[in-house]
């Protein structure tokens, strides 16, 4: 495939009149859909912000590379936009960026696709294509600048390669300095081979022989061998996801973002040159993003921790909470004895059973790693079953048993491996089939049922008992707080603390009064931004009211995350609109007894709750309040 294969001249934009960064996404995004290369804008920007929310795309130099890989895109294409007056992009160089290339890949590219990205990526180290691009005054241009780049490239590639096919044929000592790199970005597009491509030419220069893998959305390319990694001086990871570490075990190593590999490329080789990188030891670490562990805030490994462990989780939440509460509704009808009943509730009842075994098993395979992950599926397994105490109780350690069983099986296991890290090179293999199972899940074990179940059982217990006797002030209080929290950071810390409280307290009681608070709560943002767009026209921008439109779907569907593009430019009067509007929904569905037997769909398992009009009511009356209120408090838009 051609680079002009997915340059196409007909998505080209070589006037950009966006400002904003987010102007310019909207513009690029419209571009697309109306080409046809897209079919759903909605979820191709979601998955554009959610990967400028890892890092910005904007490398610097003037150039910014959005891209995502999803459903919605219908075939492999790259945008080429240029701003004459360059645009505020939150650059990691600070500066204007003035040449856009949006990267659209469909989520099931081949493998000519994503090599033809690749190629594409790492022609944009060039600074003279860089420069030739700026003064481009049509879409012919600037495919004639990227075939005249490709061909030179070509004739690059097809010497180094003799070059290196030489070398292999001839035994010589070659004392040419040697290093090696990997280069990995989370979707594997774009910056992953522009990293590749930055560090072979800079070694080029420097004479240095480099040999660089890089893990991309084709899978891993020029894996290092084990003579590669020994006859290395040093090792450079530059990468923001996790790569495949133990192998780097006694090796100065530099871990860094993958932009520094693009943006400095010559300071990383120098560094690893003169060994200026910490000496990797596998048993203390086994990802890239652990080296750098100690420089995020003990919240942050928390949150990350936690989320790691929920969002595995959720697959089973969903899955068999839905099936759960279909079987109810159905029970109505075909009765209780029916097979159409007892197949859906037993199935949903049996991925129910592994809630908390899951959440446990990936919160501790977060912290210590793949030795972690057995132990803490068994720590969460016993937090499931009242008799793995050693106190007598009528009820499990439950959801709270769990998380403490995660964090618990996670840190043994780091623990372990520092307590051995100095066992000799001959034992080495004793740890992760023996030393790390056996001492990890006796000391997990040891703890779960001695102390960690004996204490959360006595508080799951209370907790079920308080809520069951809870009034009806304190729960419509209860239900506004878990409402408004949805809202707070519509997504975050927050939102997540206040779902998985109430997927809690419903594994436990299986009352689903929480989850309809909590859904009311998470479905009120969006909704109001689509209804105040709809009924103050005056208060947002153009773009803002197509975008705006597609949050009634989302909404409806309780994807809190619909509102986050607004909440991000306009925080003050979107969350606490927001806030205000989801406490009153959640508090409502309280005062009003709503129970909801699901953990997700939104409008679409309103009919499974027992009160699902009334149910319905309460998200529509918190959502025209947090409009009313938006609408009303929001100064006059401003059009670009």
């Amino acid at each position: 495939m051609n680079i002009q294969d997915l340059l196409l001249k007909d998505v080209m934009i070589m006037d950009l009149q966006a400002t904003t960064k987010e102007g310019a996404v909207d513009e690029m995004i419209a571009k697309y859909q109306a080409a046809g290369v897209i079919t759903d804008a909605t979820l191709y920007r979601k998955d554009i912000l959610a990967r400028e929310a890892q890092s910005s795309t904007g490398i610097g130099e003037g150039i910014a590379m959005p891209h995502a890989k999803d459903s919605a895109v219908q075939r492999a294409t790259v945008l080429f936009a240029k701003s004459q007056n360059g645009v505020e992009y939150d650059a990691l160089d600070g500066q204007p960026v003035y040449l856009f290339f949006m990267i659209a890949a469909p989520e099931g590219a081949n493998n000519t696709h994503l090599q033809a990205l690749a190629g594409l990526s790492s022609l944009l180290i060039k600074p003279q294509l860089v420069a030739d691009l700026k003064q481009a005054q049509t879409p012919d241009d600037v495919q004639a600048l990227f075939a005249k780049a490709q061909a030179a490239k070509d004739a690059e590639d097809a010497q180094e390669a003799a070059k290196e096919a030489a070398q292999t044929a001839i035994a010589t000592d070659d004392t040419k300095p040697f290093i090696v790199a990997v280069t990995a970005c989370p979707t594997g597009i774009a910056h992953t081979y522009m990293a590749e491509a930055a560090l072979k030419e800079t070694a080029a220069k420097m004479g240095i022989d480099i040999k660089v893998e890089t893990n991309g959305s084709e899978g891993v390319k020029h894996r290092l061998t084990a003579d590669d990694i020994n006859r290395a001086t040093g090792v450079i990871i530059a990468a923001d996801k996790k790569v495949e570490m133990p192998r780097f075990d006694g090796k100065h190593l530099l871990n860094r973002p993958v932009i520094d590999g693009i943006k400095k490329p010559q300071e990383l080789i120098q560094k690893t040159l003169d060994s200026e990188g910490t000496i990797f030891h596998a048993t203390e670490a086994t990802t890239g993003q652990e080296a750098d562990a100690d420089k995020k805030s003990l919240w942050s490994r928390v949150y990350q921790d936690l989320m790691n462990g929920v969002s595995n989780m959720l697959p089973f939440v969903v899955g068999g909470g839905i099936l759960m509460a279909i079987s109810f509704l159905l029970e109505q009808t075909v009765g209780a004895h029916s097979t159409t009943f007892i197949f859906l509730n037993s199935l949903g009842n049996n991925a129910f059973n592994f809630l908390i075994p899951v959440l446990a098993a990936y919160i501790a395979i977060s912290i210590g790693d793949r030795p972690a992950l057995m132990p803490g599926f068994v720590g969460g397994y016993m937090a499931s079953q009242a008799t793995a105490s050693v106190l007598s109780s009528k009820s499990p350690a439950g959801f709270l048993g769990g998380l403490a069983a995660g964090f618990i099986a996670g840190w043994v296991i780091v623990g372990l491996k520092k307590a051995f890290k100095n066992l000799p090179q001959t034992l080495d293999g004793l740890k992760p089939i023996l030393i790390f199972p056996v001492l990890g899940l006796l000391i997990v074990g040891f703890i779960m049922f001695f102390m960690v179940n004996p204490i959360f059982a006595q508080i799951n217990l209370w907790l079920s008992t308080f809520l069951t006797h809870l009034g009806a002030g304190n729960a419509l209080l209860l239900g506004a707080l878990l409402g408004g929290m949805m809202s707070v950071d519509m997504g975050g810390p927050f939102n997540k603390a206040a779902y998985t409280f109430a997927i809690g307290v419903f594994t436990t009681t299986k009352d689903g009064s929480l989850m309809a608070a909590v859904m009311a709560g998470g479905m009120v943002p969006p909704l109001a931004i689509a209804v105040a767009a709809t009924l103050f026209k005056n208060k947002f921008t153009g773009s803002e009211r197509k975008q705006a439109f597609a949050n009634y779907v989302l909404g409806l569907s309780f994807i809190t995350e619909g509102a986050i593009p607004f909440a991000a430019t306009d925080p003050l009067h979107v969350i606490i609109s927001s806030v205000i509007g989801s406490a009153i929904g959640g508090g409502l569905t309280q005062l009003w007894g709503i129970t909801v037997p699901a953990p997700h769909g939104g409008i679409f398992v309103a009919p499974l709750a027992n009160h699902g009009l009334l149910f319905v009511l309460a998200v529509l009356i918190g959502t025209f309040v947090s409009a009313l209120i938006l609408g009303l408090w929001r100064p006059v838009a401003k059009e670009i």
